[in-house]
């Protein structure tokens, strides 16, 4: 009880520090990534473990899209995941709203000849014409898979909805999307918690997403139902998955936050 009640002494605190995020969310990314000095383990991107142990967990069910096909990480970041990706499909192509994501994204995979990136909100109503023109720039046309790690947690429902509707046209009729998402149970003080916050200290990566960014949900099977509705989505397979950070608590072992994963196909109509 008393371990409970020290941790809620952490508000007054959190309420301090997400005060000074900017409002407008593309503002908060792009300045975000515009101020982040390395990236990986010892980086400063919380999300970013510097491991491919998360993406290697996901092969199997990632084994279940069309391999001939490319794959577009939608929120790609410093395009960590689009890396790995390009490693087991034709083309991988990262996608951020952040121009300062996509160019640092860039500037880590120079040599590498099957990535690619490019700026685009896929919740924007051109979203579909902006990847059909990134493939094409590419090199590809047609049907592409779509890989998305935690992006749906901070959007809203309206965010999510929109996404969602714009994958339509990107999958086709036999490209498939995974998801993974962070799903925590508690509260955001149980979150910040889980990660290593105490009311004397907070990890740097976890002190400098909290400063500088919304607020993250969660979502889960709820979320995704509400997100990718049974009209338009074919539900394949789901469960539960980790989402690993990169090392807080211990220098070399990431971080795990307990997470939710999909594959789905757009349902095709007769």
């Amino acid at each position: 009880m008393l371990s409970a009640l020290r941790k809620y002494l952490l508000i007054p605190r959190l309420i301090r520090l997400s005060s000074s995020a900017p409002k407008d969310p593309l503002t908060a990314w792009d300045q975000y990534w515009g101020n982040v000095r390395s990236t990986g383990a010892t980086g400063d991107v919380l999300w970013d473990s510097g491991s491919d142990h998360e993406l290697n967990g996901y092969l199997p069910k990632l084994a279940q899209l069309d391999p001939t096909l490319p794959v577009v990480d939608v929120g790609c970041g410093n395009g960590s995941f689009t890396r790995l990706l390009a490693e087991h499909f034709p083309l991988a192509l990262g996608l951020d709203y952040s121009a300062n994501a996509v160019e640092r994204a860039r500037q880590e995979s120079a040599g590498i000849t099957t990535a690619a990136f490019a700026v685009c909100d896929m919740t924007a109503p051109d979203a579909a014409q902006t990847v059909a023109t990134a493939l094409d720039n590419a090199g590809w046309a047609g049907d592409a898979n779509v890989f998305i790690r935690g992006v749906l947690h901070v959007l809203d429902r309206k965010g999510r909805a929109a996404m969602a509707a714009n994958l339509l046209p990107v999958v086709g009729g036999r490209g498939s999307v995974f998801l993974a998402e962070t799903n925590f149970p508690g509260t955001p003080v149980d979150y910040v918690s889980h990660l290593g916050a105490t009311r004397k200290s907070i990890p740097a990566p976890l002190e400098w997403a909290i400063r500088g960014l919304p607020m993250p949900g969660r979502f889960g099977a709820a979320q995704r139902a509400k997100a990718f509705p049974a009209t338009d989505w074919t539900l394949v397979e789901d469960g539960a998955t980790s989402i690993e950070t990169r090392p807080l608590s211990n220098p070399t072992v990431p971080d795990v936050i307990p997470g939710y994963y999909a594959l789905l196909r757009a349902r095709q109509l007769n």
